[in-house]
C-alpha cells in the first residue's frame, strides 16, 4: 500500500517547492521589514514632535509671564512694540528650529534608507 519515492525524486520535489517559495518569503519578509522600518520612523518622528510641544508649551508658559511683568513696568509705547517685535522673533525662531530638526530627521532617515538599498543590493 506504500510507494517508495527515490532519493533524487524527493530532492527534485523539495528543491522546486523550495524555489517555488523563496520568492514569496523574501518579499513578505522585505515588506514586513520596509513596514517596521516606516513604523519606527514615525514613532521617532511623533516623539520628537512631543519633546517639541513639550518646549513649546514650557517656554510658551515662561515667556507670557516674562511679558506680562515687562508690559506692566514699560509705559512708552515704543517698548511695547519692541516686545511684540522680540516676541514675534523667538516664535519665528522657534517654528524654524523646528523645521530643521524636522528636515535633519527625514535626511538621517533618507540616509537610512539609501544604505539599506544598498545593502540589499
Amino acid at each position: 500500500h506504500f510507494e517508495l519515492v527515490s532519493e533524487q525524486d524527493l530532492q527534485a520535489a523539495q528543491s522546486s517547492l523550495l524555489a517555488e517559495i523563496r520568492p514569496e518569503v523574501d518579499s513578505l519578509l522585505s515588506r514586513v521589514a520596509n513596514y517596521l522600518d516606516k513604523l519606527e520612523r514615525r514613532e521617532q518622528s511623533l516623539i520628537a514632535k512631543c519633546e517639541l510641544q513639550e518646549g513649546r508649551l514650557s517656554q510658551g508658559g515662561s515667556t507670557s509671564s516674562m511679558g506680562n511683568t515687562t508690559s506692566r513696568t514699560t509705559t512708552s509705547g515704543s517698548n511695547a512694540l519692541e516686545e511684540l517685535k522680540m516676541k514675534q522673533l523667538r516664535q519665528k525662531k522657534e517654528r524654524l528650529s523646528y523645521a530643521v530638526g524636522r528636515l535633519e530627521m527625514q535626511a538621517s532617515q533618507r540616509e537610512r534608507q539609501l544604505r539599506k538599498s544598498m545593502a540589499a543590493q
